[in-house]
């Protein structure tokens, strides 16, 4: 496997320069993380941060909303597990936070695969490429699988909910990681571990939710993706201690 980590010509440390160090460690001691400006009608940009995040939030909107049901089947579904003391929305954000996910879980293998493509990874793993692409089948899976979900509850999976917003923009640091030529294998598969950790955790809280509001049967149908997706989440973190001990080594 190419040896990729090199030492050379690295100015981010403050050791390359001290001088011009130690007369910032002196500007932070004296202002202090707070100047402790609180009169609303100066400029925000005059004030402490703190202050301006506080502002902000009390002022801010939700990320987006839960869509109404669209179909005769939706609205059924809904006012039935409203009947029984639930609150359906919930299920339906946290479904289309999975799909979302692995709507990007798919993309993330993609960039792996054309990278791996171009890469000696035999040192990891004699099959490397192999396993990625079934890894990546698996994802399209179990997108398609939460998709037929939502469409049997009368949920609109084409619509963005808001925690699949947010997943989206959690997201996208691991696939510029991914997607940036520079970065290597095992710099990959540490941004696509973060991926699988969070979309391991994902699966087990949204099987939680649907056994606790009573859909057993879309609970269990979500362990097998559950079960897949551990073997992913393993894999990629054996990888990743394979790669990174090799080029030590």
């Amino acid at each position: 496997m190419q040896q990729t980590t090199q030492m050379g010509v690295n100015r981010t440390g403050a050791q390359m320069s001290p001088i011009d160090t130690e007369t910032m460690e002196r500007y932070a001691e004296n202002m202090g993380p707070d100047s402790g400006i609180d009169d609303m009608n100066v400029p925000a940009e005059s004030q402490p941060a703190a202050e301006v995040r506080a502002q902000y939030i009390d002022e801010a909107d939700p990320v987006g909303s839960v869509p109404l049901p669209g179909t005769l089947k939706g609205a059924m579904s809904t006012t039935m597990d409203k009947l029984t003391g639930n609150r359906p929305e919930v299920l339906i954000d946290k479904l289309g936070e999975r799909l979302a996910f692995e709507r990007t879980g798919t993309r993330l293998y993609e960039l792996m695969i054309a990278k791996c493509k171009e890469m000696d990874t035999s040192a990891v793993d004699p099959d490397v490429l192999g396993t990625l692409m079934h890894f990546h089948d698996e994802e399209a899976e179990h997108f398609a699988m939460v998709d037929e979900t939502m469409r049997a509850i009368g949920a609109d999976p084409t619509a963005v909910t808001p925690c699949a917003d947010v997943a989206g923009v959690t997201a996208m640091g691991v696939l510029q990681t991914i997607a940036d030529p520079r970065t290597n294998f095992a710099q990959c598969l540490n941004a696509l571990l973060t991926a699988e950790m969070t979309d391991n955790a994902g699966w087990e809280l949204l099987i939680k939710l649907a056994t606790e509001t009573g859909h057993t049967e879309m609970a269990q149908k979500f362990q097998q993706a559950l079960t897949e997706e551990e073997q992913h989440m393993a894999t990629i973190r054996q990888w990743l201690e394979r790669a990174v001990i090799t080029e030590a080594t």
